[in-house]
């Protein structure tokens, strides 16, 4: 049997329309226990700053968390030596909202001023990632047939049934970081009362995949 292999590209603009703010937390104590105990309660204070913006404890998610050893190097003697200073607890979380400006500069001063200070990262995505991914994959299956209807009918040839299809099914990250916090909280938000004014607005995201697809040829 006769076949024809193709890769077609799709290509989409996806508007975001998601507010997604990600935090860390990390500190250095002496004790295990004691850092679990200091993440924790770090941790519950940003949730209970959260909650004043109407988030549900559950609302804040967390990316990665861990506790590592943590030495310094000293000299002594003239030579340098290591010496233990304690467990560095780290602990990245993440909570997402439908985009709004006015409640971001809310929460972003809030986060800021608050009895913890986490580090900051603000970005944006899509609340519906999943149908964009289906229409980027239409639109690369389509582009495959569009360029094997071309060889083929070059070729004195036809399609006939697909035999295959191949797609990688690798994450497709929807997320856009379109300027720093540093310079959104620094330089282009002035505090009034207890807020940033802020005006916001992303760009389109480009994003692009490629399905390979084997035809019988007839």
């Amino acid at each position: 049997m006769r076949t024809i292999r193709v890769t077609g590209k799709g290509q989409i603009k996806v508007r975001p329309d998601t507010t997604r703010i990600t935090m860390t937390l990390e500190g250095v104590r002496r004790d295990y226990g004691e850092a679990l105990r200091r993440s924790a309660e770090e941790t519950e204070a940003l949730r209970e700053i959260l909650s004043g913006f109407g988030f549900k404890k559950t609302d804040l998610k967390t990316l990665s968390f861990g506790v590592d050893t943590e030495y310094e190097s000293r000299r002594e003697h003239g030579e340098y030596k290591q010496h233990f200073v304690g467990y560095r607890f780290r602990h990245r979380m993440k909570v997402e909202f439908p985009s709004d400006n006015e409640r971001l500069g809310r929460i972003l001063y809030a986060l800021a001023n608050g009895s913890v200070r986490p580090e900051l990262r603000l970005s944006y995505t899509v609340s519906d990632p999943e149908s964009a991914k289906n229409a980027l994959l239409g639109k690369a299956v389509a582009d495959a047939a569009e360029k094997a209807a071309v060889l083929t009918q070059a070729g004195g040839a036809a399609l006939g049934d697909i035999q295959s299809i191949d797609y990688s099914w690798g994450e497709i990250e929807f997320e856009c970081a379109p300027m720093g916090l540093d310079f959104v909280t620094n330089k282009c938000a002035a505090p009034t009362a207890d807020s940033y004014a802020l005006d916001i607005e992303p760009d389109d995201m480009e994003v692009s995949d490629t399905v390979t697809v084997v035809w019988e040829l007839v």
